[in-house]
């Protein structure tokens, strides 16, 4: 696993002074944002079910 970390690693700092135009960089910023967000709503509606079953009991 860890080496799939290692191998997945992705400098954003870099390919921000590389991009071609203002597009391009906004696309990278919001697709480093985008697994973030995922988890944070996966992570809200666990938290949402787990507290409606709590409250059935």
């Amino acid at each position: 696993m860890t080496i799939l970390t290692l191998i997945q690693k992705v400098n954003i700092e870099e390919k921000l002074k590389d991009a071609p135009d203002s597009g391009y960089q906004i696309g990278i910023l919001i697709g480093s944002f985008i697994p973030f967000v995922v988890l944070v709503l996966l992570a809200y509606w666990m938290y949402s079910s787990a507290k409606k079953r709590d409250k059935e009991l």
